[in-house]
């Protein structure tokens, strides 16, 4: 996320069996950081931000449940002025609200709320395709559609997205949720990363957390996870209009799909 550049390649962890770190600090397997007193303070509200989201995003801290900064330095074994400057940041990010008087609680998703998300997303998640393709096609120095000699860090980025997409097919055959939310989410992170635009790169990471919140929130379809097989196709291909065109119509069936699962809406009605 936003602010120390850790929340994408801790959400990217999430989907390995490997113990998390965060900046090189080990967590135990609950996902709560292993902290000493040498620890900088800093260091210490980054750890507790990413160990709070994480709850949140597993939906062990359930969406309206109060969070009590006591309660919560108890948890994760800190002190309270870390775990304060975290609940700060996290209701900045929008996955806490304030509470008059009382603190904070997880945000509710309403309704509006996912429409605004997906507004917002949409054209960034489009764009970001359009991008990546464009690069690989730039890289690989042929004409649309080829995919001859990408340079390694083109050639790491689109085998980076094809082992997501696998990954997120074996948890959903043995039923691992988590594991299918997080390698989904990371693929559309690593398309973003492809794009090479460091500004659309930090405005994504300020809705990562949130996307990943409502991915858990709904089952991904069959078709949608043949859509990324898709987009990844146009992707390597450098073929940015058809990049854009699916990533579009994955964007757009992923919206149906979550208004369908959390409020009962119709699936894929017309506009």
């Amino acid at each position: 996320m936003a602010g120390d550049g850790t929340g994408t390649s801790d959400r990217r962890a999430a989907t390995d069996s490997a113990p998390h770190t965060t900046n090189g600090t080990p967590h135990a397997t609950d996902g709560t950081p292993h902290t000493t007193d040498r620890a900088p303070r800093t260091s210490l509200s980054a750890q507790a931000r990413e160990a709070v989201r994480q709850r949140i995003v597993d939906r062990r801290y359930p969406m309206g449940s109060r969070l009590v900064e006591r309660e919560v330095a108890e948890e994760l074994r800190m002190s309270r002025v870390p775990v304060r400057e975290a609940l700060r940041a996290l209701v900045a990010e929008g996955l806490l609200e304030l509470l008059p008087h009382s603190g904070v609680r997880v945000r509710r998703l309403e309704r509006d709320d996912v429409r605004h998300l997906y507004e917002v997303w949409e054209p960034l998640a489009v764009q970001a395709s359009r991008l990546a393709a464009r690069r690989v096609a730039a890289t690989a120095g042929g004409t649309q559609g080829e995919t001859r000699g990408t340079a390694h860090g083109e050639t790491q980025g689109v085998a980076e997205l094809r082992a997501l997409i696998e990954r997120a097919e074996r948890a959903a055959e043995t039923g691992e949720g988590e594991r299918e939310v997080a390698a989904h989410t990371a693929f559309h992170e690593e398309i973003v990363a492809l794009a090479g635009n460091p500004l659309l790169v930090r405005t994504m990471e300020q809705l990562g957390w949130q996307l990943q919140l409502l991915f858990g929130m709904r089952e991904e379809p069959a078709h949608m996870r043949a859509q990324h097989a898709e987009m990844l196709r146009h992707i390597a291909a450098g073929d940015e209009d058809s990049a854009a065109a699916s990533t579009f119509l994955h964007v757009r069936d992923s919206r149906a799909v979550a208004l369908h699962s959390l409020f009962g809406d119709a699936l894929y009605t017309k506009e």
